[in-house]
């Protein structure tokens, strides 16, 4: 089991940037397929991001072009490099790693992007 936990989030302006990041411990992360998602109040959680394996990655179609997803697996660590933000980007972001059936959760991290 992979244990994850984001950091990175906090407050900014429209058309500003922030980078999210999610560090990996306790199993094999280049293993491991891992997403971004989001949630923002009374909506579902969503995916922003995936990056595979293999790093072929998909976006949401609200964020093509914007955000950014990657990975470090020497590091240990996925990101999400977000630009361009809007407030319809306001939410908690969560990171997630699959394997096989092992799937694990991160705690979240606040993105506000506020004026």
């Amino acid at each position: 089991q992979v244990q994850l936990v984001e950091s990175g989030g906090g407050l900014v302006q429209p058309g500003g940037s922030l980078r999210l990041s999610c560090a990996a411990s306790g199993s094999i992360f280049s293993r491991y397929d891992v997403g971004w998602y989001r949630q923002a109040p009374g909506k579902q959680r969503e995916l922003v991001a995936a990056i595979t394996s293999g790093g072929s990655t998909n976006y949401a179609d609200a964020v093509k072009g914007r955000f950014t997803i990657s990975r470090d697996n020497a590091r240990n660590t996925a990101y999400l490099q977000m630009n361009s933000l809007k407030p319809e980007d306001t939410a908690v972001y969560y990171c997630n790693a699959k394997f096989l059936w092992r799937v694990s959760w991160g705690q979240g991290t606040q993105v506000t992007v506020s004026s």
